[in-house]
């Protein structure tokens, strides 16, 4: 690590400050976007594990070149909105539909048999609502805030980026959340003995979908967010 004091330091402002923190945390079932503002210690005291052997892995990293690794902290906070709209916005969006269609037809086709598939399909269909609504939000209230409070314009837009953000974290809290759900209800998106490709292509998918939702929450809730929030003191 560079920047942060790791014992004083919660567990978002580590993964802002190095990225690659995030696939530690991930290994060991932390979560570093929604539940970014617990410390270390306490993460680990909650999943029972030892939180001074990943100290020092997460020490190791100062040591080692980060190579290709985006350093998203350093970005200028309009330059990082557009890179989520185009990257993590731009992904959840293609993947809503395909993803609540699996889901569905997952639920019709095996759901006599795994009646889990049932609550995972009723799920995805509340998080295609929500993040849809959100997405808009972001792209049409609070970015061009943003943008408008970094030119230095208008109070009005300093106070839409406070209600805003208070607005988002909460919906960040329930996508994260649902997601979670979905993790516990498929055993970690395990893929079943009598799974049809259809049931395996939406596990894969599903899985993939909750790494880019912790990344896109991170960046927003520990980096983006806090920038935002700094234009309006």
């Amino acid at each position: 690590m560079t920047n942060v004091d790791l014992k004083e330091a919660t567990i978002g402002q580590i993964v802002a400050d190095d990225f690659r923190a995030a696939e530690l945390f991930k290994r060991v079932g932390i979560d570093f976007c929604c539940g970014g503002n617990k410390s270390v210690a306490k993460a680990c005291a909650e999943k029972n594990l030892d939180a001074d052997q990943l100290m020092a892995e997460l020490s190791e990293l100062s040591i080692i070149k980060s190579g290709q690794v985006h350093d998203f902290k350093s970005w200028k906070i309009d330059f990082l909105a557009d890179y989520i709209v185009n990257t993590h916005h731009q992904y959840v969006l293609k993947n809503l539909p395909e993803l609540e269609f699996y889901t569905q037809k997952i639920a019709r086709v095996h759901g006599d048999t795994h009646p889990e598939l049932e609550k995972v399909a009723e799920l995805f269909s509340k998080i295609k609502i929500e993040l849809s609504q959100h997405l808009e939000k972001e792209e049409k209230v609070l970015f061009p805030a943003i943008k408008a409070a970094l030119n230095g314009q208008s109070e009005d837009a300093k106070s839409t980026i406070v209600s805003e953000i208070a607005r988002m974290s909460i919906e960040h809290e329930f996508a994260g959340g649902a997601m979670d759900e979905i993790n516990r209800l498929t055993n970690g998106y395990q893929i079943p003995l009598d799974a049809c490709n259809t049931y395996r292509v939406a596990l894969q998918l599903l899985a993939e979908f909750e790494d880019d939702l912790h990344v896109h929450v991170h960046l927003e809730n520990n980096i983006l967010y806090p920038k935002a929030l700094s234009l309006t003191k």
